[in-house]
């Protein structure tokens, strides 16, 4: 069998290297000339970094990754943390696998440096795509043509793939925008910032912030209404002075941060509506393609990592059918995915909630389900951290379809 996987994100990359220890034959298109640094943090949870671990990534991550000790959610006027959720060490004594923080480049040289360089074709951009009784085929815009049995689009929210064979609505706006920056830790190093995962919400504005790259540098992201602009692309820079305006009358934590961040990108927020369906015969989605979903859970990396290896496992098992392998990593990841993206959209409305008496009834909340938990591992993170990929290929990994989710 032969797959064609078309982007080379974090969640192509995956597959390339989980069909690679499957022994399958790929070729991977992406195209950028060169794989450079785009994006900035991400977040890896131990569902996600299970299986990066499986494809021989585990002393990678220990290497570049941070180790957050707790969720932290605080309030924008004073600092006040009115939830703390726990994550290191407890994350990995519960599920054997960490929880981590990293550089989306990173994770993106640590895959593609273990993949066979004659698979991976750069600067190659599908122009279009079909498929027959025999097979399936991308042509790319330098008139190559790729012939395969076959064809996997993990080319992103703006997946070609998906519009070509899926015709879906277009990307969803928000209505919200983001702000973000990657600094190095040294220069806030007088804030004496634990390692943690910080959420400060505010009326309408919310500010992440957490280390990357061992500690060395920090990645933060500042989300908040839109007022009309429909930008998107992480390419567009932004002033630092309508950022710190935006955030003026916080506390000094999130303005000292913005203020230390040589180099500020902005772009408008959109997600996916969730579809019925990803696979049309030999034709299938995954990561971003198949769920783009807003990062208030910090779940998007890491679904597109489960999809990798429950694909490659799904279409080592069903090597002789390729249709019937791809519906049944369908039947396996639809639901988990799609109800990330509806979460992800919940979650936005009480991060960025405007009125004084939401604001506090929010707050209440966040501080009574602190005092139930106390430092121990919620139902919603055991929903999440507790999928085992491998487990659900061979159907003994169902227990998560009954949790309780957000």
């Amino acid at each position: 069998m032969k797959i064609i996987i078309v982007g080379a994100g974090i969640g192509g990359s995956a597959l390339a290297l989980s069909l690679q220890k499957t022994g399958l034959d790929y070729v991977l298109l992406e195209q950028a000339p060169s794989f450079g640094e785009v994006g900035a943090g991400i977040q890896l949870s131990p569902n996600a970094v299970r299986v990066l671990t499986w494809l021989g990534l585990g002393e990678d991550l220990e290497r570049f990754c941070a180790e957050p000790d707790f969720h932290k959610y605080s309030v924008w006027d004073t600092g006040e943390t009115v939830l703390r959720v726990a994550l290191m060490p407890q994350v990995r004594k519960i599920y054997g696998s960490a929880y981590y923080h990293a550089y989306r480049p990173d994770v993106i040289d640590a895959l593609t440096r273990r993949l066979d360089p004659s698979r991976i074709k750069m600067n190659h951009k599908v122009k279009s795509m079909g498929q027959d009784a025999n097979g399936a085929w991308v042509v790319c815009e330098n008139g190559e043509r790729y012939e395969g049995d076959v064809v996997i689009g993990a080319d992103g929210i703006h997946s070609i793939v998906r519009e070509q064979v899926f015709k879906p609505d277009p990307p969803r706006a928000s209505g919200f925008v983001s702000w973000r920056g990657v600094l190095d830790a040294a220069d806030v190093s007088d804030l004496k910032v634990p390692v943690s995962a910080y959420v400060d919400m505010g009326p309408e504005l919310s500010f992440v912030y957490y280390y990357i790259s061992g500690g060395r540098k920090m990645n933060w992201l500042a989300t908040g209404p839109a007022n009309g602009k429909k930008l998107e692309s992480w390419s567009q820079t932004a002033s630092k002075e309508e950022i710190l305006a935006a955030f003026n009358g916080w506390y000094d934590r999130p303005q000292r941060i913005i203020a230390a961040t040589k180099e500020i990108f902005v772009t408008a927020m959109y997600d996916r509506n969730p579809l019925d369906s990803w696979v049309d015969r030999r034709i299938a989605l995954m990561g971003d393609a198949a769920h783009a979903m807003l990062p208030y859970h910090a779940s998007g990396a890491g679904q597109g990592i489960e999809d990798a290896w429950v694909l490659a496992r799904c279409l080592e098992l069903g090597e002789t059918d390729p249709k019937k392998a791809l519906k049944h990593y369908e039947e396996l990841r639809l639901e988990r995915a799609n109800r990330m993206v509806r979460h992800s959209r919940e979650a936005e409305g009480w991060y960025h909630l405007a009125d004084a008496e939401a604001v506090a009834q929010r707050n209440a909340r966040f501080r009574k389900k602190n005092e139930a938990f106390g430092d121990r591992i919620t139902p919603e993170q055991h929903w999440l951290y507790s999928y085992d990929a491998e487990k659900a290929v061979l159907g003994s990994d169902t227990e998560w379809r009954s949790l309780p989710a957000w």
